[in-house]
């Protein structure tokens, strides 16, 4: 048995989840479960990056307390664990005494390490990101992510930690582990990036301005810069520092994250592990934006894909199934509701569902009774998600299940008398039970319905994907 470790992001609690998030979640609930179907001890971590300017700013303008209102979206995203039939084992919080702890600790191990300094600071800041701006990332003064606001000019005195102090640390990370940012051209823009040359970053604010963050250790004025604070999520979760065991453990482990993060996971982040004297991450997957019939998703279009309602309307795994199957893993991808009907007509009513239906019907009928032991996950299956080849995978199982509709329908088994179609059925039994095995990680509730339903006394059992009402 292997530990094995991943985490997504941390969302920002400033909004409901959305469908972007639900595809980063759902990613990684595919890996963690192939781990666990493999025999590994899996830790997977999600949470609420619950700090920072824009909620402070979000929970005035609701005129909320600022904690009540982290409170709040910290359940809706809680809630995404029965919506879409999540197996994460970690929930790690911001506010969290623990978490506010091993900042604290992470802060004191840069500041010993000389990599923390006070300084004056001014910069074009955009608060929809949490990040400074360059001149070069600006359009028409404006952040190309939230073009909706206004860029921010901060001037205040701030703790800055040394950057520029990892530009070779970083880039050897880079060359000598390949594969450590995916794909392979995410890896290529952070290099690049790097190989520009590091500016030192701030990592405080000034507490009478933006009250709401975790402390300085030894400076009451200042709280700690959101970024900087929420990165260290990834081993607080852990129990780090004080479970020194469980954290060497688990770490270095596989981080999950959008396109947009590219910079604060693969750079800034590794950078401050090794100011901390701590391993990098093990591998960052970074997957693309979802648009909407193409156009981009966003408030002011009012085309927000709301996960939970997907859900209510298809179904967990038929939503599951849309995210891996349709969505590029790595790349951008679009989502439409013509493009959903599609796929579960297709492939989940027809294809899976039928073929499940017509070979259960006519064993039942036969009165057949069959045991199954199960077998382990298909290596080359298991390999494919450990690469976030999703769509891959999904794809060769659809492969196996055109292969049995096909022998089925060459055969003709209803055509036969019992006693002739015994041995087709027991085959085909086997064969689909093998593949409810291996839909395990993606289709969880499907998959188990379909082990169940093919091995003892076979019955005959109500549609797996029920027609969709038009």
């Amino acid at each position: 048995m292997t530990n094995k470790y991943i985490t997504t992001t941390i969302p920002y609690v400033n909004a409901d989840p959305h469908i972007g998030f639900a595809l980063e979640i759902v990613q990684a609930d595919t890996w963690a479960r192939a781990q666990n179907l493999s025999g590994n001890s899996v830790v997977f971590n999600t949470g609420t990056d619950e700090h920072g300017a824009k909620i402070y700013e979000k929970a005035q303008t609701e005129n909320k307390d600022t904690q009540d209102y982290v409170d709040e979206y910290a359940v809706k995203f809680g809630n995404l664990k029965p919506a879409l039939n999540l197996s994460y084992t970690n929930f790690i919080r911001t506010t969290n005494d623990d978490h506010i702890k091993a900042a604290q600790e992470f802060w004191n191990r840069c500041a010993q390490n000389g990599d923390i300094y006070i300084d004056k600071y001014k910069v074009k800041y955009c608060v929809g990101c949490e990040l400074a701006k360059t001149e070069s990332e600006l359009f028409d003064g404006k952040c190309s992510l939230h073009p909706n606001r206004e860029v921010d000019i901060i001037e205040e005195e701030n703790y800055f930690f040394r950057f520029s102090k990892y530009q070779t640390q970083l880039l050897k990370l880079y060359n000598d582990h390949p594969d450590f940012v995916m794909p392979a051209h995410r890896l290529e823009e952070i290099r690049n990036f790097v190989t520009a040359g590091l500016e030192d970053f701030s990592i405080s604010r000034i507490k009478s301005k933006m009250p709401w963050g975790i402390p300085v250790p030894g400076d009451e004025k200042h709280v700690m810069y959101v970024w900087f604070d929420a990165l260290i999520n990834y081993i607080s979760t852990l129990g780090w520092p004080n479970d020194q065991k469980n954290f060497e453990k688990n770490w270095p482990g596989v981080q999950v994250a959008g396109k947009d993060n590219l910079r604060q996971q693969s750079a800034m982040w590794q950078a401050m592990l090794l100011s901390a004297n701590l391993p990098p991450s093990k591998q960052i997957f970074i997957h693309g934006f979802i648009s909407m019939n193409g156009q981009k998703i966003s408030k002011s279009t009012g085309n927000i894909v709301d996960p939970v309602k997907l859900v209510n309307k298809y179904g967990i795994d038929a939503t599951r199934y849309y995210l891996l199957r349709e969505i590029p893993a790595l790349d951008d991808g679009d989502f439409s509701y013509d493009r959903m009907e599609q796929l579960y007509d297709a492939d989940l009513a027809n294809e899976l569902g039928n073929l499940v239906s017509r070979v259960t019907t006519m064993a039942a009928k036969d009165r057949l009774e069959i045991i199954i032991k199960a077998n382990s996950l298909d290596g080359k299956i298991v390999s494919m998600i450990e690469r976030f080849g999703f769509n891959e995978a999904l794809e060769q199982l659809w492969d196996d299940i055109k292969v049995i509709n096909k022998e089925i329908n060459d055969t003709k088994p209803w055509s036969l008398e019992a006693k002739n179609r015994k041995n087709h059925l027991e085959s085909w039994l086997k064969k689909i039970h093998n593949l409810g095995l291996n839909l395990a990680p993606f289709l969880p509730q499907t998959s188990e319905i379909i082990m169940k339903v093919t091995s003892g006394k076979i019955e005959r059992i109500e549609p797996l994907f029920p027609r969709l009402k038009k």
